[in-house]
This record gives C-alpha cells, structure tokens and sequence, in this order.
C-alpha cells in the first residue's frame, strides 16, 4: 500500500488547520500555492515566498490528479478475472495511486452475463471503504455489444458478443448501483441507435469502439448521442479502404471525442500526430487501456526511468492469455491483435508530446480535465479551484527528455504517494 500521511487535522473544537501545496501551474506555468483544508481545495492564490509550502516549491508542477477512463487491470491483478475481491481492487487502486492517478473507471469487457455481472458486483462491494471509492467514481462497460469480426472486435472473445440488450444492460446498472458511466460499443448492429438514445436518456456517456460500421451507422450513432471514440484507430481491420473508412469518417465527425492509447504500439508516433491535429487537444483522453501486465514504472531524480511489469512471455489471466513482449507489447499470442496495454498514464503524457509535440500543459489536460468534461460536463467540479476536492499530483518536468518525475499524489488531502528520496 502507498505511504499515507495526512496533511490536515482536526485543530481545536470543530476546525482544521490550512496545509500549503506549491508549485508551477500546468495551465499558465504560474508558481502558486494551494491551500487544502481537509480533503478540499479552499484557496489558490499566487505564491508567497516569505511563507514556506507543506509540499512542493519552485522546481515543482502542480496538476490535479490524473483520471483514467479505462483500466483493465494492474499490477497483476485483472477486474475481469475471478476471483476478485476486495483486495484486488485495493491493490490496483494502490499500484495507480503511486503513479499519480487518483480516480479510473474500472472497465469490464466483453464475457458471460454472469461473469461480467461478477466483475461489476464485486467492484461495488470494494467501494464500501472509503478511499476506493473515491478513487473509483464510475464503470465503464466496453462490450459484449461489439463488432464480432475479427479484427475490430480485437481480444473480446466471439463466443459473447452479442447484440444490445436493454434488459442486460439494466441488470448491470442495477448490479452496479447507478456507477455505470461509460458504455462503449458497436452500432452496426440492428436497434443500436435507439439503444444509444436510451443510454444518452439515462446519463450514460456513449463510445463507439470495436466497431465495424457503416458511415450511415455512424451518423446515426452520434445524432442519437454517441460522444467518444474509444481507442480511436485500434479495434480495426488490418487493411481498410484508404478512403472510405471508419476511421477517417470518425477522425472527421467533430461531435466525437477520442480516447487515446499512446505506448507507441497502438499508434505510430506520426498517427498520434495527425490524430491530435485533427480533433484538438481539447477533444482527446488519454487512456491506458492497462492489463494485470502492466505495473508502471519508478522515476528517479535523474529522470532516468526503469520499466517494471510482467517479464516477457506468455501470461494467463482469468479466460485472456496474453504474450508480453521485450517492448512491452501485450498481444493475443499467435495473433496480431492486441490485448490491452502495459502502459501508465505518465509515460501517456510523455508520449503524446513527443509524438505529437502538444504542450506539457495541453498532454496533462487530456488526462485531467479532458476525461472529467467528458463524463461530468464543463461544471465538474474538479482540478484546482476552490471547492475541488484536493487530488493533485506534484511532479518535475524534465524537459529535454521529456519526463515527467513525480514526486507526490494527494488524494483527498492525503499524501498517498512519496517518492523515495
């Protein structure tokens, strides 16, 4: 479990005292100092230096912590094989608080009824405890209501593709208590619009992913609400027609926003780039779309990195058999598809402004703020305004080689993650 301090108390009958967090603004590189009383942010005001930080100084940046729209799994442990229980949860939540990331969406995928029941319940038997929950506000479904082609359909197993179903689908909610947030599938199939309308109607952020549609699919996809893009360019034939495709008709339908998977193997660095460009920082998240595989990665003061994870080979979790290779690509073995990543959100900022060239400021957006206006609307309530609840990240940028160092996470004013000294 990460190291926990906490950075307020109880002071007196009925008060807290003030804790100061300084560092340079990610959004105007201004150096500020933000108050946490308790576990929200009650201040941010420019620094002043006669007044020494808790936290932080001038060789930091400050961010709100990061949010990750779709995990799998990690750190061996996958929300989509049981056993699963509380302990798992705990220990993903764990592994991705010490990279910064203070809130994910847990993500079933395609399987069984009664095992993606399983996956939904037990992750809402795990937010009983406090800190999970906060760490955990919502679910994403990616699938079973997919393409069952090969290729688009990626890692998902044929055998429980299927169409939509509003009756499972409401089952799922009700298992999961409200918490599903994001739904990703397919339009191709008969009925789907008016399904997607219907989730639209109920508060459910709507994807199109794993997909092999029509543009007229698509169209009416996204006029019934669709939003996002998972995964934008994965989940795909090989071959496509090099004009009329769904890729290019979703790169240019401005109504949706991508998801983004930045390890340099779901994308090459030049794809990322026209990606970006075409959409705007302003409409991409980045995801890690992470595995039990994945396990993150140390930083050192230097910005030297060391990758960490499953060791190369072949690696079985629940009913998925995955091949990790030296690169730390996760594959089905024997095949070209990918399943999942090993990726972290931090090495996603990196990647993306080196592939892309964004701004530090514009990357730590698509991980923050981005993925929060997506699911929460414009008037989210979260980053580093007064009333926010305190999650934020400390971390130094190191610019030449682009790496990110992070050094602290706070979440619900606690430090829950300090880099060794």
């Amino acid at each position: 479990m990460p190291r926990q301090v906490s950075l307020s108390g109880p002071v007196g009958a009925g008060r807290r005292r003030s804790v100061i967090v300084r560092g340079k603004s990610t959004s105007d590189d201004r150096l500020i100092d933000i108050c946490i009383e308790g576990d929200h942010v009650a201040a941010v005001a420019d620094a002043q230096p006669g007044k020494p930080p808790a936290l932080g100084g001038e060789a930091w940046h400050v961010a709100p912590g990061l949010f990750d729209i779709q995990v799998n799994g990690f750190a061996g442990h996958d929300y989509n094989a049981p056993p699963f229980g509380d302990a798992s949860v705990q220990a993903i939540v764990d592994a991705l608080l010490a990279l910064g990331v203070t809130q994910h969406l847990p993500t079933v995928v395609t399987g069984s009824h009664r095992r993606m029941l399983a996956s939904v319940r037990a992750v809402v038997s795990a937010r009983q405890e406090r800190r999970i929950a906060q760490a955990l506000p919502g679910l994403h479904l990616e699938g079973p209501y997919i393409s069952p082609a090969d290729g688009p359909r990626g890692a998902h197993p044929v055998k429980h593709v299927r169409p939509p179903d509003w009756d499972e689908f409401q089952q799922f909610q009700e298992a999961a208590e409200g918490l599903i947030r994001l739904v990703t599938l397919s339009p191709e199939w008969d009925g789907a619009a008016a399904f997607i309308a219907k989730l639209v109607a109920a508060g459910i952020v709507v994807a199109l992913g794993h997909t092999n549609m029509t543009a007229e699919q698509m169209q009416a996809a996204v006029d019934a609400g669709a939003r996002l893009s998972t995964h934008l360019g994965n989940g795909s034939h090989a071959t496509l027609d090099r004009h009329n495709n769904y890729f290019f008709q979703q790169l240019a339908e401005d109504r949706l926003w991508a998801s983004l998977i930045v390890d340099g193997h779901h994308l090459p660095p030049a794809l990322t780039k026209i990606i970006a460009r075409a959409k705007g920082a302003e409409r991409l998240v980045l995801v890690s779309d992470a595995v039990a595989a994945a396990n993150g990665r140390r930083s050192s003061a230097n910005g030297r990195r060391s990758s960490a994870g499953m060791p190369p080979g072949v690696h079985q979790f629940g009913d998925l058999r995955v091949e990790v290779s030296e690169t730390k690509r996760v594959s089905l073995p024997g095949t070209p598809y990918l399943a999942g990543s090993a990726l972290d959100l931090p090495s996603g900022i990196e990647n993306v402004i080196r592939f892309a060239g964004v701004s530090l400021t514009d990357a730590i957006d698509m991980a923050t703020r981005n993925p929060w206006e997506l699911l929460s609307g414009p008037e989210h309530g979260r980053g580093l305004v007064p009333g926010a609840p305190a999650d934020l990240v400390l971390f130094k940028w190191h610019d030449e080689h682009k790496q990110l160092e992070l050094t602290h996470t706070i979440a619900a004013g606690e430090v829950v993650f300090a880099a060794a000294r």
